[in-house]
């Protein structure tokens, strides 16, 4: 068959060059009205020429609040979407709980401080305070070896079908994740933004510490992956997130989660269950909602024996399957 003549073609133009700029690619010269030239200068400069992306006037105003609130989200879940990131183990518990050395080196501090001012009452507190946190230090290292133990559940490394998460701070998060980074794991760390600056612990894998500027959207992120909450001794932000999750689960809002709460004596010092039971605040069968642990092996064990009830794997399904 004979070929059909082909038609001149012209070449495709480039993707963003031009042989001839556009009118509106100068701007109007002063030659030609000298007010021109200050006048573009003004509109260029006025904050309402900005993309709306590159204004953070625009971006701060309550009317935009809904965007700012979807961002929030929707970058870090993005990123451990990225990473892999399928299921985590989420550890509270109080930045003001130091590492056992740390701890009794402040204590020696205070002491040879009153030792010198033994009349100081505010010395005579602090350092009180300084043994009470001596004697929670240990839990610092039962969190680094539960991050460690978390850390080496996998198959290396890369292995991110389980990740310790925390709020990213000092304490009891820093040692979570110091454990996970202890054996190589990546670990995440979810940091707020507060008026006061806040430094992300070093352990957590930069490609997984973010920083929040809502508390609702971080709590979100804390427990839409989360396949136990560990909650070790702690303030109003540990007490705040471990009645978050125990309200969720005793609604049904979430998908049960084992809670486990490390330290018997000190929780229930804190808190006295029973009498939430006597008074009908909660029912006898909310008291299963959680349980106490002591060291690393007793927490992680008793999450694997709740999930192996369940009939489900702690670890989840491999990377590219369908997770639960």
């Amino acid at each position: 068959m004979a070929r059909r003549p082909v038609p001149h073609v012209p070449p495709p133009p480039h993707r963003r060059q031009r042989r001839e700029r556009l009118p509106w690619e100068r701007p109007k010269p002063g030659a030609e009205d000298p007010r021109a030239p200050e006048r573009v200068a003004r509109i260029l400069a006025s904050p309402t020429y900005r993309l709306a992306e590159e204004d953070p006037e625009f971006l701060g105003l309550p009317e935009t609040r809904g965007v700012r609130l979807q961002i929030d989200y929707l970058k870090p879940e993005l990123a451990l979407e990225r990473q892999g990131v399928l299921h985590t183990v989420v550890v509270f518990g109080s930045t003001r709980i130091p590492e056992p050395a740390a701890a009794e080196a402040r204590v020696r501090e205070l002491r040879a401080a009153l030792e010198a001012c033994p009349d100081d009452p505010s010395l005579r507190r602090r350092l009180a305070r300084a043994e009470r946190r001596r004697a929670l230090s240990p839990y610092y290292e039962v969190a680094r070896e539960l991050g460690r133990l978390v850390g080496l559940s996998g198959e290396g490394p890369l292995d991110c079908r389980l990740v310790v998460m925390t709020g990213g701070g000092p304490g009891i998060m820093e040692a979570a994740n110091r454990g996970a980074d202890d054996v190589g794991a990546r670990t995440v760390g979810l940091n707020i933004d507060l008026p006061r600056e806040q430094y992300p612990n070093p352990y957590i894998t930069p490609e997984l510490c973010f920083r929040f500027h809502y508390f609702a959207l971080r709590k979100l992120h804390f427990l839409q992956r989360a396949r136990a909450l560990v909650a070790f001794p702690g303030g109003f932000g540990t007490l705040d997130e471990v009645f978050e999750t125990l309200t969720l689960v005793q609604t049904r809002k979430i998908d049960p989660v084992p809670v486990v709460l490390v330290g018997a004596a000190w929780w229930k010092r804190l808190l006295d269950f029973d009498f939430l039971v006597a008074e009908g605040m909660i029912d006898e069968e909310d008291r299963e909602l959680f349980w106490f642990a002591e060291t690393a092996e007793e927490i992680l064990e008793g999450i694997l024996a709740w999930y192996e009830e369940r009939g489900e794997p702690l670890l989840g399904c491999p990377e590219g399957a369908a997770g639960p």
